[in-house]
Protein backbone atom coordinates (compact mmCIF):
# COMPACT_ATOMS: atom_id res chain seq x y z
CA UNK A 1 0.00 0.00 0.00
CA UNK A 2 1.15 3.52 -0.84
CA UNK A 3 0.07 6.78 0.77
CA UNK A 4 0.60 10.04 -1.11
CA UNK A 5 0.37 13.19 1.01
CA UNK A 6 -0.03 16.25 -1.21
CA UNK A 7 -0.10 20.01 -0.74
CA UNK A 8 0.81 20.00 2.96
CA UNK A 9 3.22 22.24 4.81
CA UNK A 10 5.99 19.76 5.59
CA UNK A 11 7.79 20.67 8.83
CA UNK A 12 10.88 18.54 9.38
CA UNK A 13 13.50 20.02 11.76
CA UNK A 14 15.93 17.14 11.14
CA UNK A 15 16.21 18.10 7.47
CA UNK A 16 15.51 21.82 7.96
CA UNK A 17 12.40 21.67 5.78
CA UNK A 18 9.46 24.03 6.18
CA UNK A 19 7.80 24.12 2.78
CA UNK A 20 4.76 23.00 0.81
CA UNK A 21 5.90 19.72 -0.72
CA UNK A 22 4.59 16.19 -1.19
CA UNK A 23 5.47 12.94 0.58
CA UNK A 24 5.10 9.42 -0.79
CA UNK A 25 4.93 6.48 1.61
CA UNK A 26 5.59 3.03 0.18
CA UNK A 27 4.70 0.24 2.60
CA UNK A 28 6.22 1.40 5.88
CA UNK A 29 8.90 3.83 4.68
CA UNK A 30 9.07 7.31 3.17
CA UNK A 31 10.14 6.87 -0.45
CA UNK A 32 9.91 10.44 -1.80
CA UNK A 33 9.84 13.98 -0.38
CA UNK A 34 9.66 16.44 -3.26
CA UNK A 35 7.46 18.83 -5.21
CA UNK A 36 4.56 17.70 -7.37
CA UNK A 37 4.62 13.93 -6.92
CA UNK A 38 2.26 12.53 -9.53
CA UNK A 39 -0.97 10.97 -8.26
CA UNK A 40 -0.24 8.14 -10.69
CA UNK A 41 2.40 6.95 -8.21
CA UNK A 42 -0.37 6.07 -5.75
CA UNK A 43 -3.00 4.73 -8.11
CA UNK A 44 -3.13 1.14 -6.90
CA UNK A 45 -6.31 -0.43 -5.60
CA UNK A 46 -5.27 -0.13 -1.95
CA UNK A 47 -3.38 3.16 -2.28
CA UNK A 48 -4.53 6.41 -0.68
CA UNK A 49 -4.09 10.05 -1.65
CA UNK A 50 -4.38 12.60 1.18
CA UNK A 51 -4.91 16.27 0.38
CA UNK A 52 -3.14 18.02 3.27
CA UNK A 53 -3.73 21.54 1.99
CA UNK A 54 -3.50 23.99 4.89
CA UNK A 55 -2.11 21.33 7.25
CA UNK A 56 1.16 20.75 9.01
CA UNK A 57 2.75 17.45 7.93
CA UNK A 58 5.17 16.49 10.70
CA UNK A 59 7.28 13.56 11.77
CA UNK A 60 5.21 11.52 14.21
CA UNK A 61 4.96 13.14 17.62
CA UNK A 62 6.82 11.49 20.51
CA UNK A 63 5.71 11.71 24.14
CA UNK A 64 8.44 10.97 26.66
CA UNK A 65 6.16 10.57 29.66
CA UNK A 66 2.79 8.82 29.83
CA UNK A 67 1.10 6.61 32.42
CA UNK A 68 -0.88 3.72 30.91
CA UNK A 69 -1.48 2.09 34.34
CA UNK A 70 -1.54 -1.52 33.10
CA UNK A 71 -0.91 -3.87 34.85
CA UNK A 72 -2.64 -3.28 38.16
CA UNK A 73 -4.67 -0.12 37.65
CA UNK A 74 -6.74 -0.92 34.58
CA UNK A 75 -9.70 1.04 36.00
CA UNK A 76 -7.67 4.18 35.25
CA UNK A 77 -6.20 3.20 31.86
CA UNK A 78 -5.07 0.20 29.83
CA UNK A 79 -2.38 -0.05 27.18
CA UNK A 80 -5.14 -0.25 24.56
CA UNK A 81 -7.06 2.82 25.75
CA UNK A 82 -3.85 4.77 26.32
CA UNK A 83 -2.61 3.93 22.84
CA UNK A 84 -5.95 4.98 21.37
CA UNK A 85 -5.64 8.29 23.20
CA UNK A 86 -2.11 8.69 21.83
CA UNK A 87 -3.29 8.05 18.27
CA UNK A 88 -6.11 10.56 18.70
CA UNK A 89 -3.60 13.10 20.00
CA UNK A 90 -1.19 12.67 17.08
CA UNK A 91 1.45 10.70 18.97
CA UNK A 92 3.10 7.82 17.16
CA UNK A 93 5.52 6.92 19.96
CA UNK A 94 5.03 7.05 23.73
CA UNK A 95 7.28 6.20 26.67
CA UNK A 96 5.31 4.46 29.40
CA UNK A 97 6.21 4.95 33.04
CA UNK A 98 6.97 1.92 35.24
CA UNK A 99 4.74 2.68 38.24
CA UNK A 100 2.33 -0.18 37.71
CA UNK A 101 1.47 -3.14 39.91
CA UNK A 102 3.73 -5.00 39.64
CA UNK A 103 6.21 -2.32 38.63
CA UNK A 104 8.09 -2.65 35.33
CA UNK A 105 11.31 -3.47 37.16
CA UNK A 106 12.90 -6.40 35.34
CA UNK A 107 13.90 -7.66 31.90
CA UNK A 108 10.93 -10.05 31.95
CA UNK A 109 8.41 -7.35 32.79
CA UNK A 110 9.75 -5.02 30.11
CA UNK A 111 9.30 -7.82 27.56
CA UNK A 112 5.79 -8.52 28.83
CA UNK A 113 4.84 -4.85 28.47
CA UNK A 114 6.17 -4.70 24.92
CA UNK A 115 4.39 -7.91 23.88
CA UNK A 116 1.12 -6.72 25.40
CA UNK A 117 1.39 -3.47 23.44
CA UNK A 118 2.09 -5.31 20.20
CA UNK A 119 -1.09 -7.33 20.72
CA UNK A 120 -3.36 -4.28 20.95
CA UNK A 121 -1.83 -1.37 19.02
CA UNK A 122 0.48 -0.25 16.22
CA UNK A 123 1.56 2.78 18.26
CA UNK A 124 5.22 2.52 19.30
CA UNK A 125 4.93 1.83 23.05
CA UNK A 126 8.39 2.04 24.63
CA UNK A 127 8.65 1.10 28.31
CA UNK A 128 10.74 2.99 30.84
CA UNK A 129 12.09 0.61 33.49
CA UNK A 130 12.00 1.20 37.23
CA UNK A 131 15.29 2.23 38.84
CA UNK A 132 14.65 0.21 41.98
CA UNK A 133 12.80 -3.02 42.73
CA UNK A 134 9.06 -2.43 43.04
CA UNK A 135 9.77 1.29 42.59
CA UNK A 136 10.51 1.48 46.33
CA UNK A 137 13.80 3.38 46.28
CA UNK A 138 16.10 0.78 47.82
CA UNK A 139 17.54 -1.95 45.60
CA UNK A 140 18.72 -1.24 42.06
CA UNK A 141 17.23 -3.19 39.19
CA UNK A 142 19.06 -4.76 36.23
CA UNK A 143 19.42 -1.78 33.89
CA UNK A 144 21.35 -3.77 31.31
CA UNK A 145 18.73 -6.52 31.15
CA UNK A 146 15.87 -4.04 30.86
CA UNK A 147 17.71 -2.18 28.10
CA UNK A 148 18.24 -5.43 26.19
CA UNK A 149 14.53 -6.15 26.52
CA UNK A 150 13.62 -2.77 25.01
CA UNK A 151 13.48 -0.21 27.83
CA UNK A 152 14.57 3.20 26.53
CA UNK A 153 15.27 4.79 29.93
CA UNK A 154 15.00 4.18 33.66
CA UNK A 155 12.97 6.22 36.12
CA UNK A 156 11.79 6.16 39.72
CA UNK A 157 8.34 7.13 38.52
CA UNK A 158 6.46 9.61 40.66
CA UNK A 159 9.31 9.79 43.16
CA UNK A 160 12.84 10.92 43.66
CA UNK A 161 15.21 8.41 45.21
CA UNK A 162 15.55 10.03 48.61
CA UNK A 163 18.75 8.17 49.55
CA UNK A 164 21.54 10.09 47.79
CA UNK A 165 23.85 7.06 47.92
CA UNK A 166 21.31 4.92 46.06
CA UNK A 167 20.71 7.77 43.59
CA UNK A 168 24.43 7.98 42.87
CA UNK A 169 24.68 4.22 42.40
CA UNK A 170 21.76 4.37 39.97
CA UNK A 171 23.36 7.12 37.89
CA UNK A 172 26.69 5.29 37.92
CA UNK A 173 25.08 2.06 36.69
CA UNK A 174 23.09 3.97 34.06
CA UNK A 175 26.30 5.55 32.75
CA UNK A 176 27.93 2.12 32.49
CA UNK A 177 24.93 0.71 30.62
CA UNK A 178 24.45 3.90 28.55
CA UNK A 179 20.78 4.40 29.32
CA UNK A 180 19.16 7.74 30.22
CA UNK A 181 17.85 8.39 33.72
CA UNK A 182 14.48 10.18 33.82
CA UNK A 183 14.37 12.16 37.07
CA UNK A 184 11.13 13.10 38.78
CA UNK A 185 12.62 15.74 41.07
CA UNK A 186 10.62 15.97 44.25
CA UNK A 187 11.85 15.93 47.85
CA UNK A 188 9.01 14.01 49.49
CA UNK A 189 10.08 15.02 52.99
CA UNK A 190 10.04 18.70 52.09
CA UNK A 191 6.77 18.29 50.19
CA UNK A 192 5.03 17.00 53.33
CA UNK A 193 1.24 17.40 52.93
CA UNK A 194 1.40 19.94 50.11
CA UNK A 195 -1.22 19.77 47.37
CA UNK A 196 -0.57 22.95 45.33
CA UNK A 197 2.04 25.64 44.93
CA UNK A 198 2.97 27.45 48.12
CA UNK A 199 1.85 31.01 47.60
CA UNK A 200 -0.96 33.52 47.97
CA UNK A 201 -3.44 31.32 46.11
CA UNK A 202 -2.83 28.37 48.44
CA UNK A 203 -3.38 30.65 51.45
CA UNK A 204 -6.57 32.00 49.89
CA UNK A 205 -7.89 28.47 49.34
CA UNK A 206 -6.69 27.19 52.70
CA UNK A 207 -4.56 24.44 51.14
CA UNK A 208 -1.10 23.18 52.13
CA UNK A 209 1.57 24.48 49.76
CA UNK A 210 4.45 22.84 47.90
CA UNK A 211 7.62 24.96 47.99
CA UNK A 212 9.72 25.61 44.88
CA UNK A 213 12.58 24.03 46.81
CA UNK A 214 10.78 20.66 46.75
CA UNK A 215 11.78 20.47 43.08
CA UNK A 216 14.89 22.60 43.00
CA UNK A 217 16.87 20.81 45.73
CA UNK A 218 16.48 17.51 43.88
CA UNK A 219 17.27 19.05 40.48
CA UNK A 220 20.50 20.43 41.94
CA UNK A 221 21.38 17.15 43.66
CA UNK A 222 20.75 15.02 40.58
CA UNK A 223 22.73 17.37 38.34
CA UNK A 224 25.71 17.17 40.72
CA UNK A 225 25.45 13.38 40.84
CA UNK A 226 25.22 13.24 37.04
CA UNK A 227 28.37 15.36 36.85
CA UNK A 228 30.13 12.95 39.19
CA UNK A 229 29.00 9.79 37.35
CA UNK A 230 28.90 11.16 33.76
CA UNK A 231 25.35 9.81 33.38
CA UNK A 232 22.73 10.95 30.89
CA UNK A 233 20.20 12.79 33.04
CA UNK A 234 16.77 13.89 31.83
CA UNK A 235 14.83 16.21 34.15
CA UNK A 236 11.10 15.53 33.92
CA UNK A 237 8.28 18.11 34.00
CA UNK A 238 10.30 21.17 35.00
CA UNK A 239 8.12 23.75 36.75
CA UNK A 240 10.20 26.55 38.32
CA UNK A 241 12.38 29.39 37.11
CA UNK A 242 15.29 28.34 39.30
CA UNK A 243 15.14 24.78 37.94
CA UNK A 244 15.46 26.23 34.42
CA UNK A 245 18.48 28.26 35.58
CA UNK A 246 20.10 25.15 37.10
CA UNK A 247 19.59 23.19 33.88
CA UNK A 248 21.10 26.01 31.82
CA UNK A 249 24.17 26.11 34.08
CA UNK A 250 24.57 22.35 33.73
CA UNK A 251 24.32 22.51 29.95
CA UNK A 252 26.74 25.43 29.80
CA UNK A 253 29.17 23.29 31.81
CA UNK A 254 28.96 20.59 29.14
CA UNK A 255 26.97 18.03 31.15
CA UNK A 256 24.76 15.51 29.35
CA UNK A 257 21.52 16.99 30.70
CA UNK A 258 18.14 17.30 28.98
CA UNK A 259 14.77 18.45 30.25
CA UNK A 260 11.07 18.51 29.45
CA UNK A 261 8.05 20.63 30.31
CA UNK A 262 4.34 19.86 30.11
CA UNK A 263 1.71 21.87 28.20
CA UNK A 264 -0.16 22.44 31.46
CA UNK A 265 2.83 24.11 33.08
CA UNK A 266 3.33 26.27 29.97
CA UNK A 267 -0.29 27.46 30.05
CA UNK A 268 -1.68 27.52 33.59
CA UNK A 269 -0.48 29.12 36.82
CA UNK A 270 -1.39 28.79 40.50
CA UNK A 271 -3.99 31.54 39.99
CA UNK A 272 -5.98 29.22 37.72
CA UNK A 273 -6.36 26.62 40.48
CA UNK A 274 -9.95 26.05 41.55
CA UNK A 275 -9.96 24.50 44.99
CA UNK A 276 -13.22 22.73 44.24
CA UNK A 277 -11.81 21.05 41.09
CA UNK A 278 -9.12 18.43 41.69
CA UNK A 279 -8.39 18.30 37.96
CA UNK A 280 -6.01 21.22 38.67
CA UNK A 281 -4.05 19.08 41.13
CA UNK A 282 -0.81 17.94 39.51
CA UNK A 283 2.75 17.17 40.57
CA UNK A 284 4.76 19.29 40.29
CA UNK A 285 2.07 21.89 40.96
CA UNK A 286 1.08 24.80 38.79
CA UNK A 287 3.47 27.59 39.71
CA UNK A 288 3.65 31.38 39.55
CA UNK A 289 3.38 33.46 36.38
CA UNK A 290 7.11 34.24 36.48
CA UNK A 291 7.83 30.51 36.53
CA UNK A 292 5.55 29.89 33.56
CA UNK A 293 7.21 32.71 31.63
CA UNK A 294 10.65 31.23 32.39
CA UNK A 295 9.48 27.82 31.18
CA UNK A 296 8.28 29.28 27.89
CA UNK A 297 11.54 31.19 27.42
CA UNK A 298 13.58 28.11 28.32
CA UNK A 299 11.65 26.01 25.82
CA UNK A 300 12.03 28.59 23.08
CA UNK A 301 15.79 28.90 23.67
CA UNK A 302 16.31 25.15 23.82
CA UNK A 303 17.31 25.05 27.49
CA UNK A 304 14.28 22.83 27.89
CA UNK A 305 14.45 20.22 25.14
CA UNK A 306 11.00 18.69 24.91
CA UNK A 307 7.30 18.96 25.56
CA UNK A 308 5.92 15.85 27.29
CA UNK A 309 2.31 15.45 28.37
CA UNK A 310 2.80 13.53 31.65
CA UNK A 311 -0.56 11.94 30.73
CA UNK A 312 -1.94 10.78 34.10
CA UNK A 313 -5.44 9.33 33.76
CA UNK A 314 -7.52 8.70 36.88
CA UNK A 315 -10.96 7.25 37.49
CA UNK A 316 -13.62 9.94 37.93
CA UNK A 317 -14.38 8.75 41.47
CA UNK A 318 -10.76 9.39 42.53
CA UNK A 319 -10.74 12.97 41.31
CA UNK A 320 -14.14 13.47 42.98
CA UNK A 321 -12.60 12.89 46.42
CA UNK A 322 -11.77 16.58 46.76
CA UNK A 323 -8.60 18.58 46.23
CA UNK A 324 -6.77 17.34 49.33
CA UNK A 325 -7.45 13.62 48.89
CA UNK A 326 -7.56 13.27 45.09
CA UNK A 327 -4.49 11.90 43.27
CA UNK A 328 -2.19 14.19 41.29
CA UNK A 329 -2.41 14.28 37.48
CA UNK A 330 -4.20 15.32 34.28
CA UNK A 331 -5.31 13.37 31.22
CA UNK A 332 -3.39 15.20 28.49
CA UNK A 333 -2.62 13.09 25.41
CA UNK A 334 -5.67 14.12 23.41
CA UNK A 335 -5.50 17.87 23.95
CA UNK A 336 -1.75 18.60 24.09
CA UNK A 337 -1.30 19.48 20.41
CA UNK A 338 -4.29 21.81 20.34
CA UNK A 339 -3.27 23.53 23.56
CA UNK A 340 0.30 24.08 22.35
CA UNK A 341 -0.90 25.50 19.03
CA UNK A 342 -3.56 27.70 20.65
CA UNK A 343 -1.54 29.07 23.56
CA UNK A 344 2.00 29.07 22.19
CA UNK A 345 2.20 28.86 18.39
CA UNK A 346 -0.79 31.09 17.61
CA UNK A 347 0.52 33.65 20.10
CA UNK A 348 3.99 33.63 18.49
CA UNK A 349 5.63 32.28 21.64
CA UNK A 350 6.82 29.22 19.69
CA UNK A 351 7.23 28.72 15.95
CA UNK A 352 5.70 25.68 14.23
CA UNK A 353 9.24 24.43 13.59
CA UNK A 354 10.11 24.74 17.28
CA UNK A 355 6.91 22.93 18.25
CA UNK A 356 7.73 19.97 16.00
CA UNK A 357 11.36 19.97 17.15
CA UNK A 358 10.33 19.82 20.83
CA UNK A 359 7.54 17.29 20.28
CA UNK A 360 9.30 14.93 17.85
CA UNK A 361 12.96 15.37 16.90
CA UNK A 362 14.49 16.16 20.28
CA UNK A 363 12.47 13.52 22.14
CA UNK A 364 13.73 10.94 19.62
CA UNK A 365 17.33 11.95 20.36
CA UNK A 366 16.83 11.84 24.13
CA UNK A 367 15.81 8.16 23.99
CA UNK A 368 18.07 7.31 21.05
CA UNK A 369 15.53 6.08 18.48
CA UNK A 370 15.59 6.57 14.72
CA UNK A 371 12.39 8.59 14.54
CA UNK A 372 11.48 12.28 14.49
CA UNK A 373 12.29 12.80 10.82
CA UNK A 374 10.61 12.69 7.41
CA UNK A 375 13.79 11.78 5.57
CA UNK A 376 13.70 9.44 2.58
CA UNK A 377 14.18 5.84 3.67
CA UNK A 378 12.98 6.52 7.21
CA UNK A 379 10.06 4.75 8.87
CA UNK A 380 6.79 6.44 7.97
CA UNK A 381 5.63 7.81 11.32
CA UNK A 382 3.70 10.93 10.33
CA UNK A 383 1.28 13.33 12.03
CA UNK A 384 -0.95 15.65 10.00
CA UNK A 385 -2.48 18.61 11.84
CA UNK A 386 -4.88 21.33 10.71
CA UNK A 387 -3.58 24.30 12.74
CA UNK A 388 -6.61 26.51 12.02
CA UNK A 389 -9.46 24.10 12.74
CA UNK A 390 -11.32 25.15 15.87
CA UNK A 391 -13.16 22.91 18.27
CA UNK A 392 -14.18 22.70 21.91
CA UNK A 393 -12.39 20.17 24.10
CA UNK A 394 -14.95 17.60 25.25
CA UNK A 395 -13.46 15.13 27.71
CA UNK A 396 -16.47 12.82 27.33
CA UNK A 397 -15.16 12.04 23.83
CA UNK A 398 -11.67 11.10 25.04
CA UNK A 399 -10.46 7.66 24.02
CA UNK A 400 -8.59 7.56 27.33
CA UNK A 401 -10.41 6.23 30.36
CA UNK A 402 -9.17 9.33 32.16
CA UNK A 403 -11.47 12.31 31.65
CA UNK A 404 -9.62 14.34 34.29
CA UNK A 405 -8.77 17.63 32.62
CA UNK A 406 -9.33 21.26 33.62
CA UNK A 407 -9.46 22.15 29.92
CA UNK A 408 -12.88 20.59 29.32
CA UNK A 409 -15.05 23.13 27.48
CA UNK A 410 -12.09 25.24 26.30
CA UNK A 411 -12.19 26.37 22.66
CA UNK A 412 -8.93 25.60 20.90
CA UNK A 413 -7.54 25.36 17.41
CA UNK A 414 -5.24 22.79 15.91
CA UNK A 415 -6.87 19.47 15.11
CA UNK A 416 -5.07 16.20 14.42
CA UNK A 417 -6.33 14.91 11.07
CA UNK A 418 -4.18 11.81 10.56
CA UNK A 419 -1.81 9.75 12.67
CA UNK A 420 0.29 7.33 10.63
CA UNK A 421 2.52 4.71 12.29
CA UNK A 422 4.92 2.54 10.29
CA UNK A 423 3.02 3.48 7.14
CA UNK A 424 -0.36 2.48 8.58
CA UNK A 425 -3.14 4.95 9.41
CA UNK A 426 -4.09 4.48 13.06
CA UNK A 427 -6.24 7.59 13.36
CA UNK A 428 -8.14 9.78 10.91
CA UNK A 429 -10.54 12.66 11.33
CA UNK A 430 -11.13 13.90 7.82
CA UNK A 431 -14.23 16.07 7.46
CA UNK A 432 -15.43 15.06 10.92
CA UNK A 433 -15.44 11.31 10.19
CA UNK A 434 -13.38 10.09 13.11
CA UNK A 435 -11.76 6.66 13.22
CA UNK A 436 -9.30 5.12 15.67
CA UNK A 437 -7.88 1.93 14.24
CA UNK A 438 -6.66 -0.64 16.75
CA UNK A 439 -4.54 -3.63 15.94
CA UNK A 440 -6.81 -5.86 13.86
CA UNK A 441 -9.97 -3.83 14.40
CA UNK A 442 -11.58 -0.59 13.24
CA UNK A 443 -13.85 1.54 15.37
CA UNK A 444 -15.85 4.63 14.55
CA UNK A 445 -15.75 7.06 17.42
Amino acid sequence: MKILIKNGRVIDPANKIDDQIDILVDKNVISKVTNNISEAEASGEDDLIIDANGCYVCPGLIDLRVHFREPGFEHKETIRTGARAAARGGFTTVCTMPKTKPAIDSEERVREAIEKAKDVTDINVLPVGAITASDEGQYLTDFDGMKRAGAVAVCEDGNSIMDARVARQALKQAAEVDIPVFAHCEDRNLMARGVMNAGDRAKELGLYGILDAVEETMVARDILLAKDTKAKLHICHVSTKTAVDLIKQAKDAGLDITAEVTPQHLILTEMDVDGSDANYKIAPPLRKKEDRDALIKGLRLGIIDAIATDHSPHHYSEKAEGFVDAPFGMSMLESAVSLVITELVAKNLLTPMQMVDRMSLRPSKIIGIDRGTLGVGKVADITIIDPKQKYVIDSSLFASKGKNTPFNGKEVKGKVIYTIVNGRIVYSNKDGNEFIIDKDETRLE
